[in-house]
């Protein structure tokens, strides 16, 4: 037991620390070496060295290009003007009181198109922000409402969806990404419906407060009226190419390479050796988000020369803090993973009879405990998969069930305060867990809840 108190220990010290807006850099190597000092004092030093700081390292040696990328690209979709000119747009076509639903749609589109949930917060904060600020909505409900676009339906719902939390089960249950095509819309319309009368209700009570956008904001987008020269039409140009070149990359990359890539220039010791499999996603939206930057350099090369050097710098610092701090919650979820009491958590979810039941609650608890749904979802199908799979064999129930099942339950709880996508939301818009978590929050359980309501959708039904 107290192996497991340790652990939860752990988790509860920084998300108090996330959410009283200390920095995730430093207090999630505190958290998690104050765990392993509790468990095995002598193994610290080591922990430390190869474990979190070697986590850390991966995931920015992968990652740090797309932040990179993903905020230049934002940043010059804002100082083009293209953002204007597409708020303008919106506000015209759907009014003001509909621009949460405008900016879900808009994040919903990049994700369902293949665009990295990080790179939609870069893509879509300048066309939030602006919109939000004309139809005088609080700043405050932008990360809710990129949550409920990016983080939810679009993720690992809807079929067919590329985001990696919908392609892990193919692995594991010999599926494919369209696996259980009802039950996932099923689950996308109801996190849809509640989560827009979810922040609806936010908006209305805000307006009834005469609360409006607000002010002393930082990390504000630039405010460019180029409304009336950029038609929307050319504004929404590079977010379309981002789309569909990340598309077309995702389908090439594997036909024009082979399985393993070798690589073999005359100054190296020992030839390069790359995955090719799993590094054709990373690519395509790098190749992607390079290909957006060109189309907006091409549309509005004038407007961005001219402001260019000092927006980069800034689009730069913010990718770095973003990154890190994401790096920094992917150290801290390896390390908690190691721990005995995080063992025991798990091996004590194997109890609950159900087999959906049992792997819904087992995926979503280790995507809390480890802050990340790709993270939980890969330790709970690496460990449980055959047993899930049994279990499943027994009851009748199909393996695309089963995977629909895990790929909805790994975003269910990964969403808690010290989950890198949220921290890199918080970090990009400007607010604090004190300021916004509270709907991110609300998006969550909407989304835990539309799991077990597709179980009980399939088990009353049989559809799939």
């Amino acid at each position: 037991m107290s192996d497991v108190i340790i652990a939860l220990g752990a988790l509860a010290l920084l998300i108090v620390a996330a959410y009283r807006g200390q920095s995730v850099i430093l207090f999630a190597p505190i958290a998690a070496l104050l765990a392993v000092l509790l468990t095995d004092a002598a193994a610290t030093p080591a922990v430390f060295s190869e474990l979190f700081m070697g986590r850390m390292v991966s995931f920015l040696k992968l990652y740090l290009p797309v932040f990179l990328l993903g905020a230049l690209f934002g940043k010059l979709i804002e100082i083009s003007g293209f953002s204007a000119a597409l708020v303008s747009a919106t506000m015209r076509m759907m009014g003001p009181s509909r621009a949460i639903p405008a900016l879900v749609f808009v994040c919903a589109l990049l994700t369902y198109g293949g665009v990295s949930l990080f790179v939609v917060v870069f893509a879509a904060y300048p066309f939030a922000a602006g919109m939000f600020r004309r139809a005088n909505i609080p700043k405050r409900l932008i990360p809710g409402a990129i949550a409920l676009g990016a983080f939810t339906f679009t993720m690992d719902c809807l079929p067919g969806t590329p985001q990696i939390q919908n392609i892990i089960p193919t692995a594991y249950f010999g599926t494919t990404t369209w696996a259980a095509p009802i039950l996932g819309g099923i689950g996308g319309l109801f996190i849809l419906t509640f989560g827009l009368a979810y922040l609806e209700h936010a908006r209305r009570r805000a307006l009834r407060d005469h609360e409006g956008y607000g002010e002393n904001h930082i990390n504000e987008p630039v405010q460019v009226d180029a409304a009336s020269s950029v038609h929307p039409l050319v504004a929404f140009m590079p977010l379309l190419v981002v789309a569909v070149v990340n598309l077309v990359l995702s389908k090439c990359i594997p036909v024009l390479f082979s399985t393993t890539l070798v690589t073999n220039l005359p100054g190296l010791e020992a030839p390069l050796t790359t995955n090719v499999r799993s590094m054709t996603a990373i690519w395509a939206v790098e190749g992607a988000l390079l290909a957006g930057i060109a189309t907006v350099f091409g549309l509005a090369f004038v407007p961005l020369v001219r402001a260019f050097t000092q927006q980069a710098k800034n689009a730069v610092s913010g990718a770095l803090l973003a990154s890190i701090n994401t790096a920094s919650e992917y150290g801290f979820g390896a390390v908690i993973a190691a721990l005995p009491g995080f063992l025991l958590i798990r091996s004590s979810l194997e109890a609950i009879p159900h087999p959906l039941v049992n792997e819904a609650v087992t995926v979503t608890t280790l995507a809390g405990m480890t802050g990340s749904a790709s993270g939980g979802l890969s330790i709970a199908l690496a460990a449980m998969s055959e047993q899930f799979l049994r279990a499943a064999q027994s009851a009748g129930i199909s393996p695309e069930v089963l995977h629909r099942v895990a790929s909805m339950a790994s975003g269910g709880m990964d969403t808690l305060p010290h989950n890198g996508a949220v921290i890199t939301l918080l970090a990009v818009t400007g607010l604090t867990h004190r300021q916004a978590y509270r709907d991110i929050f609300a998006i969550t359980c909407i989304k835990t809840l539309a799991v077990f309501f597709v179980i009980a959708v399939y088990v009353s039904t049989g559809i799939s």
